[in-house]
């Protein structure tokens, strides 16, 4: 057994009797007590701790030397996580002391101070984990890609070990940017080669070093002779060098969000740029000429080497930017005058000069308009905030004394500017473009110019629906002389709508006078139609009435006369029959024969029997001499007699009656899904025999030109609606003896369709293949029905207005299409297909 050695007493201790050690109470070191136990200290003496050292049996406790003072205990071990503690620590207290007038809330240049070969591996799993490479690192694996990407670095300027790495030259240092921060350290493991081998490396072809604070740009960059793309948007560069022109190779340059006020003097002659955008600068000027002014360049271009035998070569165009087609030089300071708009690239299809004071310095703004309005491929063209008014369009901007101008626009934004929507019209009036002025994101229909004036209030597509069709409604109840197959878009200005009391004073109608005269004249010229001429003359003679007379219980012969300005519009080839209704019981023999001249309202109890009494009087309206040329068709609310009058020569050759008729209106007349036909002059009795065929396929083969089909309001069902006759009806087709459009409005609103299993089945065509070219269905209108399940399939439809209020399914809700409308209708639907 060995022996516990003795502590050790201090030699400030002068107490013989009791060696002990005074142990503070928060001292983490404890004494050894000596081997006799120690006394008792009196009340004002500390207390005194002792502490035996335990044995052990397989180590011996070695005696402390009398030199020897307390023993120093062991150094903890430390977790991974205390060991950083520490070495952050010690990093800041190193930081705080190197630095001049440093505090202790000072954090900048800190690291993760991990011992040993940790920190190393953590860097390298940091860089993989966040895929951002050094900086150059990325600039050698551009080698084998031809791509680099330095956005968002912080760089006051490229890298002079991009042009190191990549071309073997040392760029002259920059007067901005005296000295250049060295770049990263690389990533590249010990096993890792340096880069492609000579035969694998690639030309520099994007660059990329968007969002940084460069000032400056090198020179030497115009050695990069292969850059197509560039992109310096959101920096700080106040000007270019001279070279930057030679990267002739340049299809796209973005040099936005910067501080340019010029721009090199040979930047226009760039043979291969098409995109080009110097917005949000300080340019003053577009001296797009002036590389070419005196005949500077000759017809084959300039070409020369820029020195050397391996010097790149330079070919500039003879014109300026011969092949650029969208520019964008808003938020400048550009005016008119500086613009050089004698020499526009004459390939540009979008040009925006927003936000530029375009005439704040005199009015060159309508030559400005003019050079511009020569373009013949300019699509786009924004003025939007701009210093703009009515003077730079005059009135005779496209008058039959100019040349035509702005052939191929089809957006002109003037938003916020002081140009007014009067003058405008007035000078875009001789445009073949078809004017629109609506505020909308969608694309304008084909030979449409939408114009942009005002203040910007978007309109989603259903507001623009329903517009058009309130305009579209007033139009026909009024009789004006807009077309019922352009609802979309304000009316010609040559074209005004009328109101009712105006149409009544042009046919002398204010009067009751007036009114009896043209009763009197509608009958003569209905009687006149009638008679023939001989019989007429055989009845003046004896004095009797003629036997073909109008008589309200027999059908009436094909030859009455529609041609009446009351009920055929000639300028927009519509022709509306007035609603039927039975005769009231009290008044059966009240009638007139005349057609009543206050609308529907007028003719409630009476009969005009100087109109066909039937529904679809077919035979009796391809009679007329407008037959051929008939192009909207209106017979809402027609119940009088539910049938279709054809001619016999419709069953013997089945050409089509009206071969132009586009909109066929059979709006509330209470159909079904068959109805009664009867061929006229059949068989020479004076009864015709009827017969029983369904309507919708009837409609289809006797309008072969139908583009829009009302049938809102009746009584059709989901029987009729098969296959086979929605693909007839709707799909357009060039074998038939009458080639058919196709149909693009199909409304069914009102009626008692209970399933869409035919429209299912015609979704089927479109699985696999989204395009489909004999579709050219647009809306369907299937509102207020007894629809039970819309089919996932539905959603295939190439639609662009699908109306389902009103019907009894419960999936989707109507949040569905009540916040998206009918793209996020289809898209809900197709995601159920799926």
């Amino acid at each position: 057994m060995s022996r516990i050695p003795q502590a050790s007493t201090p030699r400030s201790q002068t107490r013989p009797p009791v060696k002990t050690t005074l142990v503070p109470p928060t001292s983490r070191s404890r004494a050894s007590s000596p081997s006799k136990p120690a006394t008792t200290s009196s009340p004002a003496t500390p207390r005194l701790r002792t502490k035996s050292i335990p044995k052990s049996p397989s180590k011996s406790v070695r005696r402390a030397s009398p030199e020897e003072d307390v023993p120093v205990p062991k150094t903890p071990v430390l977790s991974i996580k205390e060991a950083i503690a520490l070495k952050r620590a010690e990093a800041k207290k190193a930081t705080v002391k190197n630095s001049s007038g440093g505090s202790f809330d000072t954090f900048e240049g800190l690291e993760d101070a991990i011992p040993g070969s940790f920190s190393a591996k953590k860097e390298e799993d940091d860089t993989l984990e966040l895929g951002r490479w050094s900086v150059k690192e990325t600039i050698e694996r551009a080698r084998s890609t031809g791509s680099i990407n330095l956005a968002s670095r912080s760089l006051p300027c490229l890298p002079s070990a991009l042009f190191d790495i990549h071309l073997g030259v040392t760029p002259d240092p920059l007067k901005s940017v005296p000295q250049e921060p060295t770049s990263e350290s690389s990533t590249r493991r010990p096993t890792q080669r340096s880069g492609p081998s000579w035969f694998e490396a690639q030309d520099l072809q994007v660059l990329k070093a968007w969002s940084n604070e460069i000032v400056e740009i090198q020179h030497e960059i115009s050695l990069f002779g292969s850059l197509k793309v560039v992109d310096l948007h959101q920096n700080k560069i106040s000007s270019l060098p001279e070279t930057f022109a030679d990267l002739t190779a340049l299809t796209t340059l973005d040099l936005s969000h910067n501080s340019l006020t010029s721009l090199p003097r040979n930047m226009w002659t760039l043979p291969a740029l098409t995109s080009l955008n110097v917005s949000h600068n300080s340019l003053t000027s577009l001296p797009l000429g002036a590389s070419f002014a005196n005949g500077s360049r000759s017809a084959q271009g300039d070409t020369w080497n820029t020195g050397g035998f391996f010097g790149p070569v330079i070919t500039r165009s003879t014109t300026p930017l011969p092949r650029l087609l969208c520019m964008d030089v808003s938020f400048n300071k550009l005016t008119a005058s500086a613009i050089d708009y004698h020499n526009v690239p004459s390939g540009l299809t979008k040009l925006d000069l927003s936000s530029n004071p375009l005439a704040a310095d005199g009015t060159e703004s309508p030559a400005l308009v003019r050079a511009l309005g020569s373009l013949k491929h300019l699509k786009e063209l924004h003025f939007s905030h701009a210093v703009i008014s009515d003077d730079a369009f005059p009135a005779c901007l496209t008058s039959r004394d100019v040349p035509p101008i702005f052939s191929a626009l089809r957006i002109l934004d003037l938003e916020e500017t002081q140009a007014t929507t009067s003058a405008i019209q007035a000078a875009f009036s001789g445009l073949k473009q078809t004017l629109s002025f609506e505020f909308t994101t969608d694309e304008p229909p084909e030979d449409t110019l939408r114009i942009l004036v005002g203040k910007r209030v978007l309109k989603e597509p259903w507001e623009i629906e329903a517009e058009g069709r309130a305009r579209h409604k007033s139009a026909r109840s009024y009789g004006s002389q807009l077309s019922v197959s352009s609802v979309r878009g304000l009316p010609s200005p040559q074209e005004p709508i009328k109101e009712a009391w105006e149409i009544e004073a042009e046919q002398g109608l204010v009067t009751e006078g007036g009114r009896r005269r043209a009763r009197a004249a509608a009958v003569q010229e209905t009687t006149s139609s009638i008679i023939a001429p001989s019989e007429r003359k055989k009845n003046s003679s004896n004095g009797s009435m003629p036997s073909s007379m109008p008589n309200p219980g027999r059908s009436q012969s094909p030859t009455v006369n529609l041609s009446n300005a009351q009920y055929y519009n000639a300028p927009t080839q519509t022709l509306t029959l007035p609603p039927s209704a039975p005769p009231t019981r009290s008044h059966t023999r009240s009638f007139s024969l005349a057609a009543p001249v206050h609308g529907p309202s007028s003719s409630q109890g009476k009969i005009d029997i100087a109109l066909p009494t039937p529904t679809l009087p077919i035979s009796i309206i391809s009679a007329q001499p407008f037959a051929q040329t008939l192009k909207t068709l209106v017979l809402s609310g027609r119940k009088l007699d539910l049938s279709v009058a054809l001619p016999t020569v419709t069953s013997e050759s089945g050409a089509s009656l009206l071969p132009t008729l586009e909109e066929l209106a059979l709006d509330g007349c209470g159909l079904g899904d068959n109805i009664t036909v009867t061929h006229q002059g059949e068989g020479g009795s004076s009864t015709p025999p009827k017969l029983t065929e369904a309507l919708i396929p009837l409609i289809g083969r006797l309008f072969p030109s139908l583009r829009t089909l009302d049938l809102t309001y009746n009584l059709f069902t989901s029987a009729t609606l098969r296959k086979d006759v929605l693909v007839n009806l709707i799909m357009s087709s060039q074998d038939t003896p009458v080639p058919r459009p196709g149909l693009r409005h199909l409304r069914l609103r009102g009626n008692r369709i209970t399933d869409l299993d035919g429209f299912q089945d015609v979704a089927e065509i479109f699985k696999g293949h989204r395009a489909v070219s004999d579709w050219k269905l647009e809306e369907l209108d299937l509102r207020d029905n007894e629809i039970a399940k819309l089919p996932a399939e539905l959603g295939l439809l190439p639609l662009d207005v699908f109306l389902v209020d009103g019907n009894v399914f419960r999936i989707p809700q109507r949040k569905v299409w009540e916040r998206e409308g009918t793209k996020g209708l289809l898209s809900w639907l197709r995601g159920r297909l799926e």
